[in-house]
This record gives structure tokens, C-alpha cells and sequence, in this order.
């Protein structure tokens, strides 16, 4: 019954089980709680080395390409966003997404906009770890290739890889694995070098 009444009175999750609904409004503060075909995950939140990659990717990420300092701009950079995509719907949360700025919702940032964001990214960026790997690179990217996500890349603190995957004919081909301390260009953000070290260090 209490599932069936959270159903009702939230309309972003109209074709999930009761469960699945009250699993995932109810999921501790501890964990990172997504759906994906109808099904509940619970991952534990982010360590500390893996959040730091992510911090760092952003920073770098930010100037160049959302603000346009010594770059082209034209992004829009959301950490960890609510991503409601397809009908069910599922919900993901990214450790970094990223939007064309044309079509990043204009409402987004209204005061009474919802915490999810339906419209896809444009790249998207997963930080791998041993208990979130298998799940990162298989129902999430299947959910992102479905939903048309151009780019996404896979960082790994512990072997200090970059792997970038571009979209093609429906399906995921890697471009190239970067490892260690080195300065890449890599796209879609191959306008400026990116320099990985940072990713990896304190």
C-alpha cells in the first residue's frame, strides 16, 4: 500500500514497481541508488581517490569548455546529475555528464525546476571501481548507447587509465586508453590538452 501511495504521488516514476519506487526514495544517504530496467541498485558512495579524479576532471574540464577561458565553451558540466532517461524510466547518476549548451534544459536552474534531468548528455563520464566497474561498463553504458550519449568515458584511479568511447552506428568504439602522467587530447574535448597526472595525485 505505501508503495502503490508513493507511486501516485510521484509522477517521475510511472511504470516502476511499487519496491523499486520505495527502495529507491528510501535509499540511505550512504549510498548512490540508480534503476535500470525496473531493477534497484544501491552502490556505495565514492571513496575518496575516486571522488578526487572526479573533482579534478571537472575543474580542468570547466574553464575551457563551460566558460570559455582559453577554449571554445559551448558546455554545460553537472556532477553526479539525476538522469531520468526512457519511458520506465531508468535513473542513473554519472560522475560527470556533460551538455551541449543548446540543449541543456533552459529551466534546469529554475527555482521550481525537478532534481532530474530527462534530456540525455552529450558525454558522460564514469570513475571505475572495483565494486561499481561491471555495473559502469555494462548496464549504464547500454542505457547511454540506447539513449544516444555521444561520448563516455571511463577513468580507473587505481591503473590511472582514460578510456574514451565515441558513439558509432549504435554502438560504443573505443577511440583510445591513455595511462599515467601524460597530456592527451581527447575528444569531444580535443581542443586543449588534458593532462591526467592530476587525476591520479594528491
Amino acid at each position: 500500500m505505501a508503495g502503490d501511495a508513493a507511486r501516485a504521488l510521484d509522477r517521475r516514476f510511472p511504470n516502476l514497481r511499487a519496491e523499486v519506487v520505495d527502495g529507491y526514495l528510501g535509499a540511505p544517504s550512504t549510498c548512490v541508488a540508480e534503476v535500470i530496467d525496473g531493477e534497484l541498485s544501491l552502490m556505495p558512495r565514492p571513496r575518496p581517490r575516486h571522488a578526487r579524479a572526479a573533482g579534478k576532471l571537472s575543474a580542468t574540464l570547466d574553464g575551457p569548455y563551460d566558460r570559455g577561458r582559453d577554449g571554445p565553451g559551448g558546455r554545460v558540466f553537472l556532477p553526479e546529475p539525476e538522469l531520468h532517461l526512457g519511458s520506465l524510466p531508468d535513473i542513473v547518476t554519472p560522475d560527470l555528464a556533460g551538455w551541449r549548451r543548446e540543449r541543456f534544459p533552459p529551466d534546469a536552474f529554475a527555482d521550481d525546476a525537478p532534481a532530474a534531468i530527462s534530456v540525455a548528455p552529450d558525454w558522460v563520464c564514469e570513475v571505475l571501481s572495483p565494486r561499481t566497474e561491471a555495473y559502469d561498463r555494462g548496464p549504464k553504458m547500454r542505457v547511454y548507447r540506447r539513449e544516444g550519449v555521444a561520448h563516455v568515458w571511463l577513468v580507473d584511479p587505481a591503473l590511472q587509465t582514460l578510456e574514451v568511447f565515441r558513439l558509432e552506428n549504435g554502438r560504443y568504439a573505443l577511440v583510445d586508453t591513455w595511462e599515467g602522467d601524460v597530456a592527451v587530447r581527447a575528444e569531444p574535448f580535443d581542443a586543449t590538452d588534458l593532462a591526467l597526472g592530476p587525476l591520479w595525485s594528491l
